[in-house]
C-alpha cells in the first residue's frame, strides 16, 4: 500500500477550476465515502482550502485508484477528466509525503510562510478520524506533517513575511485608501468562520475601530463580535445578519469576505444599492477571499470599487519569504521526511521479522514432539531442558539477521534485505502480509509526478 496525492491548487490552476473543484466542509465526508467505495483504496483524506483542493488516499494500485478519484471529482465539479489535469498534480509515495510536509510548512502557500495552512490540515486529519477514513498510514503522515510545520514555524523565520492571505489583502487595502486620501476605520467580515475570525481580529489590529459581522446565523455573527470586543476595548463590534449587508457596506471603508458558502454571497446589485447609499468619496474596497468566490466578479467594475481577490494576490512581493528562511525550512523538510520514510521502512519489514520467528518456532515445536516421541523416556525435567536450550539456539541464531535486517530496511533499498529474508526462509508473503502491515513492495512501485 502506497500514498497517492492528486491536488490542484493557486500554482497549478485558475481561481475558476479552484472554485469547481472546492470542496466545502459539509461535502467532505461524502466525498471521501465516495472514493474509499473503489476497492484499491483503504483510506482517505481531503485538504481543501481557499487555494488548494488535495486528496490523500492510502491505495494499492496506482492507476485504477487515479481513475477513481478522476471520476468522484468529476462528477463533484462537472469538469472532464482532460480538463482537470490540465491543471492537476499527482505525486506517489515519497512524493506524496514531501509534498503535504512541504504545504504543512507553508511553503506552497499563497503567503510564503502564512500558519493557517497547519489548522487547515489539522481540520483535514480530525474529519477523516472522526468519519473513521484513516487509518494507520494516514495518522502517521498526517500527524508527522502537522510536526514539520511546527518546527518550521519555531526554527525558522518563515512567517515574517505575513501572517496569512488576510494581512496581505489587509495592507493593499489600506494602500488603495491612502492613494485615495483616505482611512482604515470601519470594516466589515463577512463571515463568522475561522478566516472570519481571523479577518477580524487582523482588522482590529489594524486601528479598525468599528467592525460589523455579517453571517447567517445572527448569533454566530454576535459571538465573533462580542469576542473581538472583548480582546480590544477600542473596537465596537456588532454582528447582524445577511440581509443587512448592503447596509453595511455602505458606511465601510472595506468588506473582507470569507464564507464557506458555494455560489456568490454578495450580487452586483447588493454592491450598487450600497454604492447608491454611501457618502464616503472613498473606494469601497472589498477583498474576496472566499473560495468558491463570494463576490460576483463584475462588482469590481462598478466606479467606486476597488476588489481584491485571490487572484489579483498571486505573486505579491510581500508574500514572498527571505530565501534564507526557506532554505532552513526545506532542510528540516528534508530531515523530517528521511526520518518518516525510515519508520515507514522499519514498520514494513516488521510483519516479515514476525514471520520468520513465527517458522521458526514452529520448527522448534516439531523438532521437539519428534524428539519425544523417539526418546518417550525422558523426564520432564530433561524435556523442559532440552525445549529451553533449543529455543536458546534459535533465538541467538536469529538475533543478529532480525535486528541488521530492522536497521538495513530504514536504508533506501531496505525492502530488499525483507525480500531476501522472505526467498531464503520460504516465507511466503501472505504469511506476512497477515499479521501486521502492507508488503514493503509495495514501495518498488515508481514515482508519479504531474504537472507543477
Amino acid at each position: 500500500m502506497s500514498i497517492l496525492l492528486f491536488g490542484v491548487s493557486h500554482r497549478s490552476a485558475p481561481v475558476g477550476v479552484l472554485e469547481r473543484l472546492a470542496i466545502s466542509e459539509h461535502d467532505r465526508p461524502k466525498i471521501v465515502d465516495k472514493l474509499l467505495t473503489a476497492q484499491t483504496m483503504s483510506e482517505a483524506m481531503v485538504v481543501s482550502t481557499c487555494n488548494r483542493v488535495e486528496i490523500y488516499a492510502v491505495v494499492d494500485a496506482f492507476h485504477p485508484a487515479l481513475e477513481a478519484v478522476g471520476n468522484v471529482l468529476g462528477e463533484h465539479s462537472g469538469l472532464s477528466i482532460n480538463e482537470m489535469t490540465q491543471h492537476a498534480y499527482v505525486r506517489y509515495s515519497e512524493s506524496a509525503a514531501e509534498h503535504l510536509f512541504t504545504v504543512a510548512a507553508g511553503l506552497d502557500s499563497l503567503v510564503v510562510g502564512e500558519q493557517q495552512i497547519l489548522g487547515q490540515i489539522r481540520s483535514a486529519y480530525a474529519s477523516a478520524d472522526a468519519n473513521r477514513t484513516a487509518g494507520r498510514v494516514l495518522h502517521e503522515l498526517a500527524q508527522q506533517a502537522l510536526r514539520v510545520g511546527k518546527r518550521v514555524h519555531t526554527e525558522t523565520g518563515i512567517d515574517r513575511a505575513g501572517a496569512s492571505v488576510v494581512s496581505v489583502a489587509l495592507h493593499k487595502a489600506r494602500g488603495v485608501l491612502d492613494s485615495a486620501g483616505g482611512e482604515l476605520r470601519r470594516g466589515v467580515v463577512l463571515g463568522a468562520g475561522a478566516m472570519g475570525g481571523l479577518s477580524a481580529v487582523h482588522l482590529a489590529r489594524e486601528g479598525v475601530n468599528q467592525i460589523t459581522i455579517v453571517n447567517r446565523s445572527v448569533e454566530k455573527a454576535q459571538r465573533l463580535a462580542d469576542n473581538v470586543a472583548a480582546n480590544h476595548p477600542l473596537v465596537t463590534a456588532v454582528g447582524v445578519g445577511l440581509d443587512e449587508l448592503p447596509a453595511a457596506m455602505a458606511s465601510a471603508d472595506v468588506l473582507m469576505t470569507c464564507s464557506g458558502s458555494v455560489g456568490s454571497v454578495v450580487s452586483v446589485a447588493e454592491v450598487h444599492h450600497a454604492l447608491a447609499a454611501r457618502t464616503a468619496e472613498t473606494p469601497l474596497v472589498i477583498c474576496d477571499l472566499g473560495l468558491p468566490r463570494n463576490v460576483d466578479p463584475a462588482a469590481g467594475r462598478l466606479p467606486g470599487v476597488e476588489l481584491i481577490d485571490i487572484e489579483g494576490l498571486r505573486g505579491d512581493e510581500e508574500a514572498q519569504a527571505a530565501e534564507t528562511d526557506v532554505v532552513g525550512a526545506r532542510a528540516i523538510i528534508a530531515a523530517e521526511l528521511a526520518d518518516y520514510l525510515a519508520a515507514q521502512r522499519r514498520a514494513e519489514v516488521t510483519p516479515t521479522v514476525t514471520a520468520l520467528r513465527q517458522r521458526a518456532n514452529d520448527v522448534v515445536e516439531a523438532e521437539i514432539l519428534r524428539l519425544e516421541s523417539r526418546l518417550p523416556e525422558m523426564s520432564d525435567t530433561e524435556r523442559d531442558e532440552v525445549a529451553k536450550t533449543v529455543r536458546r539456539v534459535v533465538d541467538k541464531l536469529l538475533h543478529a539477521p532480525t535486528v541488521r535486517v530492522k536497521q538495513l530496511a530504514a536504508t533506501a533499498d531496505g525492502d530488499q534485505y525483507a525480500q531476501a529474508l522472505r526467498e531464503l526462509f520460504e516465507l511466503k508473503p501472505g504469511a506476512a502480509e497477515a499479521v501486521a502491515a502492507p508488503d514493503a513492495d509495495a514501495l518498488l512501485l515508481p514515482d508519479q509526478d504531474g504537472p507543477q
